[in-house]
């Protein structure tokens, strides 16, 4: 019963962010989603409904450098790859759409990477 409760309160909290935050073509929308042992991220145009860029622990570049880290490592690398993916097709400012997750952890990592690598947000 907890686990339903917590998933409903998320998506709560994903509704309230996605009210305010919106993906244009200038600024598309970078979306989080953190499962229990991977961590996905999109830059998402919403005004045509497209993935832009995306980059996860799934991704072969980061499987290999991922050995023996902490999930919160990984994240930092999915953040850079994810920014070195956007800014290779020319997109530097994004909305930081954190999918109803605290900034903390994981996210905060994620973000902090991508903001390393030169993302905008």
């Amino acid at each position: 019963m907890a686990q339903a409760s917590t998933r409903v309160a998320r998506h709560r909290r994903h509704l309230r962010v996605r009210a305010r935050v919106k993906g244009t073509p200038s600024a598309p929308r970078l979306c989080i989603f953190r499962s229990l042992n991977h961590i996905y991220a999109q830059v998402i145009d919403d005004s045509q409904g497209h993935t832009l860029a995306s980059a996860s622990t799934l991704d072969t570049e980061i499987k290999s450098e991922a050995n023996g880290k902490t999930k919160a490592a990984i994240s930092g690398l999915v953040g850079s790859l994810l920014a070195r993916r956007a800014l290779s097709q020319g997109i530097e400012k994004v909305a930081f759409d954190r999918g109803g997750y605290k900034y903390h952890g994981r996210v905060k990592a994620l973000a902090e990477a991508a903001r390393q690598e030169g993302l905008k947000f």
